[in-house]
């Protein structure tokens, strides 16, 4: 597989997943994957494959209302992912993401862990200079999305 760039049909949750678990393999501690794309398009079910690469703990769900939670490793020394959903903060002008998720005090160190934002686009490239841009699209008459993805790695 080529981990800098690529494009892929999902047909299936399974599909997506499928592809979250396979990128995943591939992330470090303090590594950024910024997941974009409208509203069920398959964000949630993409960072559940990446979470399953992880082997971290705790169910993938949302966090829209909590904005972060943290999945810790069930491996020693392997890296805690931080599941982050900022759409309740498209709305406002000037989102600092770094002071928002220091307001949430996630008891992880982000160096230490995978942040995986949903709606993070424009923003949470900030956190990292090793960022993975995954972008899901859907067609109206569909249910098949396309995932294309980009590495931004020094």
């Amino acid at each position: 597989m080529d981990d800098r760039s690529g494009t892929a049909e999902l047909r299936t949750a399974e599909d997506t997943i499928a592809l979250g678990a396979r990128l995943g393999r591939e992330l470090r501690a303090g590594d950024v994957v910024v997941l974009s794309g409208p509203l069920g398009a398959g964000k949630t079910v993409l960072a559940r494959g990446i979470a399953q690469a992880m082997d971290v703990e705790g169910p993938v769900i949302s966090p829209t209302f909590v904005l972060a939670r943290v999945h810790r490793a069930r491996q020693a020394g392997a890296p805690a992912m931080v599941h982050v959903d900022l759409y309740r903060l498209l709305d406002e002008t000037s989102v600092d993401l770094l002071a928002e998720l220091d307001s949430l005090d996630l008891d992880t160190d982000l160096e230490d862990a995978v942040v995986v934002v949903e709606w993070g686009e424009g923003v949470a490239e900030r956190l990292s200079d090793s960022h993975l841009d995954i972008r899901l699209e859907r067609a109206s008459d569909t249910d098949v999305r396309t995932a294309l993805w980009q590495w931004s790695r020094p």
